[in-house]
């Protein structure tokens, strides 16, 4: 009886490969560890740098565009005052992507802070005995599974605080200046309040829009302050940043 080619390739097994073994890997030595932390601290700060630089280019996108919005304002009393009141959200939107990069710098910033509080520090100080957990787990942690150590909310207040604020006060005191000195300083309340009008859009609307804007700027300043300092969080705050921990 012969057996089909069909019949013997069914009945013939694929050869067993053999399984992939990688290189051992070896304990480091304390000078290849020391070493390797070395020129990971060093990359760290050069993330933290660039970032720090790419925070300075919003903020003088803001400062120009206030001051080119104002020059033009106040330039001529037929100039409508909607300018302003159009790069107060231009401004905020500045301020949202200034707040974004600034959760990328806050992330590869505290990894730097811990690496000193907690590699050069120890190695300043080799008797310091403490009950925490042991940091080379934190930072490997945040290196396998990076996270955010801010929320984008207390991003946005922090940059508020430290910056923006000052532009959105100016622009309020210019949109109010604007109203009150272009055409003529009115002579009635009336008179004061019809300047609000944008187009079809009627006074009180004008007037409603902007205060509830600023209501809101200045909730996010008062809500997103921190109990600590935000520049240099101590070595437990920096624990609790790199872990999650509200603690």
């Amino acid at each position: 009886m012969t057996i089909s080619t069909e019949d013997q390739t069914r009945h013939v097994s694929a050869p067993e490969r053999p399984p992939i073994v990688g290189p051992a890997v070896r304990p480091l030595t304390a000078t290849e560890f020391n070493t390797a932390m070395v020129h990971l601290y060093r990359g760290e700060v050069g993330r933290a740098n660039t970032w720090r630089t790419r925070l300075d280019g919003t903020t003088n996108w803001a400062v120009l565009t206030t001051g080119a919005t104002l020059s033009f304002a106040f330039s001529s009393e037929k100039n409508t005052h909607v300018m302003i009141l159009i790069n107060s959200l231009l401004i905020f939107y500045f301020m949202y992507i200034e707040a974004r990069r600034y959760m990328f710098y806050d992330l590869w910033r505290t990894r730097v802070r811990l690496m000193e509080t907690e590699f050069f520090a120890e190695m300043l100080t080799p008797d310091r005995h403490e009950e925490l957990e042991n940091w080379r787990q934190i930072l490997a942690s945040d290196l396998l599974h990076p996270r955010f150590s801010i929320t984008l909310w207390q991003a946005l207040g922090r940059r508020l605080r430290r910056n923006y604020i000052w532009i959105f006060g100016v622009l309020v005191i210019s949109w109010c200046v604007k109203i009150v000195i272009h055409p003529q300083t009115p002579a009635t309340l009336s008179d004061l309040v019809g300047r609000m009008r944008i187009g079809p859009v009627p006074p009180w609307a004008v007037l409603l829009a902007g205060v509830l804007f600023n209501s809101f700027i200045l909730v996010l300043a008062l809500t997103s302050r921190e109990r600590i300092s935000d520049e240099t969080p101590s070595r437990q705050e920096t624990r609790r940043r790199m872990t999650g921990d509200p603690g």
